[in-house]
Order: structure tokens, then sequence, then C-alpha cells
């Protein structure tokens, strides 16, 4: 796996936010988000060729007992579900952190990851048309790819994030959100799915989530802060 950074932090999103742990970031995506904040995984990836004896050793002279596997897209990796398997093994919590758009060859039926963190891409997370147009059409072509998602809902305990930058973006999250429960054939635990204000500086972020925070409630989901951005400013290695 190509790894751009391995460091320790708190966690900023989701249901573990401001647990300690070891993130370990995969460099190399498939999609390529207008606002993008890790582009030196995306964009323009940078890092070396990580073997998952490294990956592990290193994970483990930590010391921390959480561990996120994240990105770019780590699933892009064959390697991912044996650095997975090999840190539980260790008696590490994983969280896998994905757009949810690729599956790796090798990835176990049932339980997997102590979490599986997905964040689906809406529509306005492409790049502009004019500037990219064939990252446009290739992020639009596979950033929502519901039979994976199913699968990896149906892989543990999970979580969903809707990165939402503006009012209209909203009301996909929410009909996106139906069609997986028609599909999954059940209602999903909305206390596991979030909306999260699209951001990297505190104002922008507090300004969406002005309105964010009460849509969320109003439709029975969480409201996700960004509390890494508040805690640490946007710089790497956090």
């Amino acid at each position: 796996m190509r790894i751009a950074e391995l460091f320790t932090s708190l966690q900023g999103e989701g249901l573990l936010a401001g647990t300690p742990r070891v993130f370990v970031r995969a460099s190399g995506c498939n999609l390529r988000c207008a606002w993008c904040d890790t582009p030196y995984t995306s964009w323009h990836p940078e890092g070396d060729d990580w073997s998952v004896d490294r990956i592990v050793a290193a994970v483990t002279a930590t010391g921390a007992r959480h561990v996120v596997l994240t990105g770019g897209e780590p699933l892009l990796f064959a390697d991912a579900p044996e650095i997975v398997a090999r840190c539980r093994a260790a008696g590490l919590h994983v969280t896998v952190e994905t757009a949810g758009t690729v599956i790796p060859p090798g990835l176990p039926p049932g339980r997997w990851a102590d979490l599986v963190s997905i964040s689906p891409k809406l529509a306005s997370s492409a790049p502009a048309a004019a500037d990219h147009p064939a990252w446009h059409r290739r992020h639009q072509s596979a950033r929502r790819a519901d039979d994976v998602l199913l699968r990896l809902l149906a892989g543990g305990p999970w979580q969903l994030k809707f990165v939402v930058g503006a009012e209209g973006e909203l009301a996909e999250a929410l009909a996106w959100l139906a069609d997986l429960e028609r599909a999954h054939g059940e209602p999903l635990d909305r206390s596991r799915v979030f909306l999260m204000p699209e951001g990297i500086d505190v104002v922008t972020l507090e300004r969406i989530g002005a309105w964010l925070r009460p849509a969320a409630a109003a439709a029975g989901l969480a409201f996700g802060p960004r509390h890494h951005v508040a805690w640490f400013g946007h710089r790497r290695g956090t």
C-alpha cells in the first residue's frame, strides 16, 4: 500500500470523535472531489509503498489501541484486508474510512473491521467539467455504487457521513439514504448517519452548520462536526 503519512492524533469525526488513535493514510484515489481536503492523496498523490509488515509494525510501535485506515481510498489496495486483519489480531480496534465505491479482492464476508466509516460523495463533489473534463466524467460515473455500499453496510458496524455544502444538496443525501434503505430491505439506524458540513476552516463550518444541524435533527439524522479543524486547524498530521 502506498502511504502518504502515518501519525497519532484524535478522531475528529463521527461516532468515535475524541478517541486517541493512529491514522494510516493511503495515497491514491479513484475519485477527484472538487473539495478534497487531502489532495496529496488524490490530485497529487505522494508517498512510498509500504509492506504489510512495515505498516503493522509502525502502528503497534505507537502504542495506540485504535487505528484508522484512511486515504485517499484505502480499499483500492489489495492488501487492505490483510492490514485490517493483522491489526485486529494484535488486539487493535480498526476503523476503515472509505467513499464506498470499491471492494478489494479478498475482503472476507461478515464482520471484517470494527467500524466501516463510509462517506458517499454527492453530485456536487465532482470537479468542474470545464476544468477537468475527463475527471469530471470519471468521478461522476464512479462516485455512486450502491451495490458496494450495501456490501459494506452488511460487513459489520458502520457509519455513513454525507458531506453537505449547500442547502440544495440535502435533498440528494436524503433521497440516496432512502434508496439504500429500500435496497437494504429495512430502515437503517439513523443515529449512525451523519450530515457533515463541507469546509476546511472554522468560519465556513460554523456557517454551514448553523442550518445543517437543525436540518439533520429534523430528518432524524446525526450532525457531524469536523472537530479536528477546530482543534488543530486544517493541516497534515492531525
